[in-house]
């Protein structure tokens, strides 16, 4: 049975630079170290291969283009004159939106200033610095490639030039004391940067630290230093939008809220994941994860390696996995117009969810409770269908 959507929802583009200097073992992105790579070989072939994969983009190329996210990796090895490239074929294949958000991932040692110059010049707009702690001892375990004095420098660059910057920061490290995360937390609300990101470490399969795991705060000391940066961090006027997300007034990030509201998006690149809404039917695609075979696959026009339909019995699942992410939930209109389903069709799942005090609802809109909050795994559970007709 087709959905019954009504109106395509918002559009951003997701670029991802899939090389960096070191694998981080914790990280578990599509990143590939260069290893005595030429890089810059390696920049001219991927610069290519991604213009071409916009290209001969098929979906609908009329619809206004929200937001643009260069991820990775480490985007900031790349040179600006590239990204210039990149953001041309955008433009020739689609039109931007007014106000359109353009974020760069940076870390902090790989700042070149003359790069930070370069892409504020051709457009980009937001900076999000992957700093993850102001502490050296902690940033050597985590094996960063920078230092302290390194990440505070690119901060301070990045907020001199960019009016949005994003501080990536992690918390319950190991080994990682109270008094540790209370000086990294205010180290980052001194900066005066407009939005940050704080995500507890967590020890992802494939990785060297779940292989090999590292002496972790309990669930008790974790919970205790999620409450420490909340706190601290609404008292320093930052609005706890998102899981991990904090900004300041109008400084959310747009294209992240474009996820968490079930918007669609486009992937470019390797291993990039895609959302479509077209022909009243929800398509996710992705791409090749290695970049030689990437580059191998766009020049033969055949780089989408898994693409299937999203179930309608899924579907609800989905967009609460994205919507539940935001403290302020969700508008019962949005749940209806993004995936052309009705309320009625999961009332059971919503009354056990009010019944549990995991959502409130009030005037229209779905929110998680702080409790909802705290166990959002539990909550989401409710809404999968797999066992279900």
């Amino acid at each position: 049975m087709p959905l019954n959507i009504q109106a395509l929802p918002p559009l951003s583009i997701y670029v991802h630079i899939p090389w960096c200097i070191h694998k981080c073992p914790y990280c578990d992105f599509n990143s590939h170290e260069f290893k005595g790579q030429n890089i810059k070989n390696n920049e001219m072939a991927y610069t290519q291969s991604l213009i071409k994969q916009i290209d001969s983009n098929q979906f609908d190329s009329s619809r206004p283009i929200q937001s643009i996210f260069f991820g990775g990796g480490t985007p900031s090895l790349f040179n600006p004159q590239s990204f210039k490239k990149i953001i041309y074929a955008i433009k020739q294949k689609f039109t931007l939106s007014e106000y359109c958000e353009i974020t760069i991932e940076a870390n902090p040692g790989t700042v070149d200033k003359e790069y930070f110059y370069g892409y504020r010049e051709i457009g980009i707009n937001r900076i999000s610095l992957g700093i993850q702690s102001f502490n050296d001892k902690h940033l050597k375990k985590l094996e960063r490639i920078h230092n302290q004095k390194e990440a505070y420098d690119a901060a301070t660059l990045a907020i001199k030039l960019f009016d949005n910057v994003n501080i990536d920061l992690m918390f319950a490290l190991p080994n990682q004391t109270l008094s540790e995360l209370n000086e990294d937390i205010e180290e980052a609300i001194n900066l005066h940067s407009s939005h940050l990101s704080y995500y507890h470490l967590t020890l992802e399969p494939n990785t060297y630290f779940y292989n090999h795991p590292p002496p972790l705060p309990n669930q008790d000391e974790s919970a205790e230093f999620s409450d420490l940066i909340k706190s601290k961090l609404m008292e320093a006027k930052f609005k706890h939008y998102e899981t991990s997300a904090y900004a300041k007034q109008e400084n959310e990030c747009n294209h992240n809220l474009n996820y968490w509201k079930f918007g669609d998006y486009l992937g470019i690149g390797a291993g990039a994941h895609s959302k479509i809404t077209s022909n009243f039917n929800i398509t996710r695609f992705s791409t090749y994860k290695n970049p030689k075979q990437y580059i191998q696959e766009v020049n033969n026009n055949s780089y989408i390696q898994e693409e299937h339909l999203i179930n309608n019995n899924d579907i609800p699942f989905e967009f609460m996995m994205n919507a539940l992410r935001l403290n302020d939930g969700f508008i019962i209109d949005l749940f209806e117009q993004r995936t052309g389903l009705s309320l009625n069709s999961i009332n059971s799942e919503i009354k056990l969810c009010l019944e549990k005090g995991l959502l409130e609802l009030n005037n229209g809109r779905i929110r998680p409770t702080m409790l909802g909050q705290n166990f959002l795994n539990d909550l989401l559970q409710i809404f999968l269908r797999n066992d279900k007709p």
